[in-house]
């Protein structure tokens, strides 16, 4: 499975390890990925889903 989340399609950052004689090499930024059950109102049974920690926080919020 790969480490995007499935419903804001948020995926990993490229970005820089700087060290302290400032030397940069390439790493990468990954989300933070949660398997979640989600009961869904349209099927009427539980959906399981590898979402964000973003996600998750934003459906709380609007109670989905």
């Amino acid at each position: 499975m790969s480490k995007k989340c499935q419903i804001t399609n948020k995926k990993a950052n490229n970005a820089c390890a700087i060290s302290h004689s400032h030397i940069r090499t390439k790493k990468l930024q990954n989300i933070n990925l949660q398997n979640k059950r989600i009961w869904s109102k349209k099927k009427l049974r539980w959906i399981k889903l590898r979402i964000s920690t973003k996600a998750i926080k934003n459906m709380s919020k609007i109670k989905i």
